[in-house]
Order: structure tokens, then C-alpha cells, then sequence
């Protein structure tokens, strides 16, 4: 399905419960959502899908998640990068609200009749993740940034350095599953959407340049997320690619 085409089956999963109760409701927030920020977007449905995925963890809707989960199953999404975006996601929102989508998961995958533990994407040890995690942060974030995150950490709080370095880098963007480009943008939504994390959205700005993705698909994914989490977080996002990644003169 190209980012054109009618998205129907989401539009009905979604809405159709209240069509007879709120069609004006339906008819606009449909059209806008199902049509209109999918046509503005060069996004294909499977990152689509997956980044507002991401989104819906960080917002806690779980029922509009298996929708779009579903969807995206449909779509070819594959169980694999179903199960990273929630773990991906689960670094930034904790295992407070992941723990309910991970769940979501397995019952989805499940009742379609694919077994829900599915083959290990991880790349690391639990020797060798605070190495692997350091090497993968300063690709990513830069490696002065990370020497100064290190070197600025007063000695009581460095462990917040080493937990950010082995567990968010080593554990969860070492995996396979997701590439570092998409794992990048799905940290992006998932912070816009998360909402109070300005800093964290401003600096994976950054980072997405950093890893080769551009000011066009950071905006795509804007697009993507704006109906599931309105416009103050969505314009945020905006104000942070704006400052950080501003458009050419």
C-alpha cells in the first residue's frame, strides 16, 4: 500500500464504532486523519504504521494501538519490528505503559496464530553492552557530546551515564529488527509524543541528522503522528526540527 492509497480498514477499525453515534465527528476527524495527513506525507505504511505505534505507547492508548496494530500486521509489518518498536519505545516511556503494550502484542499475535516469543535480535552481552553501548551512543549522539555527558556528571549521579550508555544504547539500539535510521525517528516520535521532553526531543534532532535522516522525514513523521496526538505536542516537535534542523535559505 503506497501513502496515497485509501487506508480503509484503519479508517473502519477506528471510527466505525461511531459512525451512527458522531458521523460529523467521523467524517472530519477520518478524512483528516485517513486522507489528508497521509497524502502530505512521503512516508510508506509500514514506517508509518510503526511510528505511530511508537506514538501510542507513549500517549497510553491501548485500544487504538491494536488497531493500528493489526493494520500494520496487514500491511507487512512484520511481528519482529512490532515487538522492537515496543521495546525501543519502553527505554523512554518505562516499563510502567510498556508492559500493558507488550501484552497487546502477544494477545494480537496470538489470536493470528503466530507465537508470540519470537527469535532473539539481540546483539549484545551482558559483558560486553556497556562497550557496545558507549561505541553505539557516540555514533549516534556524537562522541564529545558523550565525552562531556561523562565528564559534566557530578560522581553521585554518573551512574544515570552508565544506565544511558549500556541499557537505552546497548540493550535496546544494538538489536536488530529496526535499523539505527528508523530506531532514530521512532525515538523521535516517541518523545514528541511522550510530551515534557523537550531537551531528549531537541537532541534526537540532532541525532537523526547525525544517523542520515533528514528535516523532510522528521516532518513526515510530524504529519504521521498529528491526529493520534494533537497539535501542542506535534507543534513542539515542530518548534524542535525548526531550531534544530532549519529549513535551506
Amino acid at each position: 500500500m503506497t501513502t496515497n492509497q485509501p487506508t480503509n480498514a484503519e479508517h473502519d477499525a477506528l471510527l466505525g464504532a461511531f459512525s451512527t453515534t458522531d458521523p460529523e465527528f467521523v467524517e472530519r476527524i477520518g478524512a483528516f486523519t485517513f486522507t489528508e495527513t497521509v497524502a502530505e506525507s512521503a512516508l510508506d505504511a509500514t514506517d508509518r504504521l510503526q511510528y505511530q505505534l511508537g506514538a501510542l505507547v507513549a500517549v497510553g492508548a491501548v485500544e487504538p494501538f491494536r488497531v493500528l496494530l493489526d493494520a500494520a500486521l496487514d500491511a507487512g509489518v512484520s511481528p519482529i519490528a512490532v515487538k522492537e518498536v515496543v521495546y525501543q519505545a519502553g527505554a523512554y516511556v518505562g516499563i510502567g505503559r510498556s508492559l500493558g503494550f507488550l501484552a497487546a502484542v502477544n494477545e494480537v499475535l496470538t489470536a493470528r496464530g503466530t507465537a508470540p516469543r519470537l527469535r532473539s535480535q539481540a546483539t549484545t552481552t551482558p559483558a560486553d553492552r556497556t562497550e557496545r553501548g558507549i561505541a553505539t551512543q557516540r555514533e549516534i549522539v556524537g562522541g564529545d557530546t558523550v565525552d562531556a555527558m561523562y565528564a559534566n556528571a557530578p560522581s553521585d549521579a554518573a551512574r544515570f551515564q552508565r544506565f544511558l550508555s549500556a541499557n537505552c544504547f546497548g540493550d535496546y539500539y544494538t538489536r536488530t529488527g529496526l535499523d539505527v535510521r528508523q530506531r532514530e525517528l521512532l525515538t523521535f516520535a516517541v518523545l514528541v509524543a511522550l510530551g515534557g521532553a523537550d531537551g531528549q526531543v531537541a537532541a534526537h534532532v540532532t541525532a537523526n541528522q547525525n544517523v542520515g535522516n533528514t528535516r523532510a522525514e522528521m516532518l513526515d513523521v510530524l504529519t504521521a503522528l498529528l491526529p493520534y496526538i494533537g497539535y501542542p505536542r506535534t507543534l513542539n516537535g515542530l518548534a524542535a526540527v525548526e531550531k534544530g534542523a532549519p529549513a535551506a535559505a
